[in-house]
């Protein structure tokens, strides 16, 4: 979930199943909606084969999942689940209810192949942060459009929601999905401690009010 109090109140949230979406909550009157439900860049790629830690997993079928907001709230930043794309999407005509669908579609970006992820995180200087779960690892797209790794290693099963602390942290949670019965056929093989790992970024979290 990401939030833009400074065009009103605003949550934005993305809904995971096959068929995905981004949601609009307006929190000062309590309605939302979704927008690009069955557009090509919200749903789970057909076909899409994951190999996770060197094992083929085909059954996962999630749609758009990670989520982010720019530094200046004009674009949203998404991407499924199974998929190895990532979008991003005018805040503006998100919000606004009565620009028709393919006018949304339009605002869309492809910003190209970021291998598969589930969290995404921004921060204040534009860069981008993501989970890469094939690779136990989590990577930055810098706001020239480098790409670094910052994390990576074996522990890191399943990197999942990102958050970038005012101290300069970002927080990542490993939640050891491949393990759980649905993705395990059925057995469940999780080991704790189940791990929150911190690293210095030295960056600002987006805070639009």
């Amino acid at each position: 979930m990401r939030f833009d109090f400074s065009r009103g109140r605003y949550a934005y949230i993305t809904d995971s199943q096959p068929t995905g979406a981004p949601i609009v909550v307006d929190l000062d009157t309590g309605q939302c909606w979704d927008r690009l439900r069955g557009h090509r860049s919200t749903q789970a790629e057909d076909g899409f084969r994951a190999v996770v830690q060197g094992v083929v997993r085909e059954q996962y079928r999630v749609g758009a999942d990670g989520i982010a907001i720019s530094p200046d709230g004009e674009r949203l930043f998404y991407c499924p689940l199974s998929s190895r794309r990532l979008y991003s999407v005018s805040t503006q005509a998100l919000r606004d209810r009565g620009i028709p669908e393919d006018r949304v579609a339009e605002t869309i970006f492809d910003h190209g192949d970021k291998g598969a992820s589930d969290g995404l995180e921004s921060d204040t200087d534009g860069n981008l942060y993501v989970t890469a779960y094939e690779h136990s690892a989590v990577l930055k797209k810098a706001a020239d459009g480098r790409w670094t790794t910052l994390l990576h290693g074996p522990k890191l099963l399943w990197p999942d929601t990102l958050a970038l602390a005012a101290d300069g942290h970002l927080y990542v949670s490993v939640n050891q999905l491949p393990r759980i019965p649905l993705f395990n056929d059925g057995n469940e093989a999780r080991i704790p401690p189940y791990l929150i790992i911190r690293v210095n970024v030295d960056a600002r979290p987006v805070r639009l009010r």
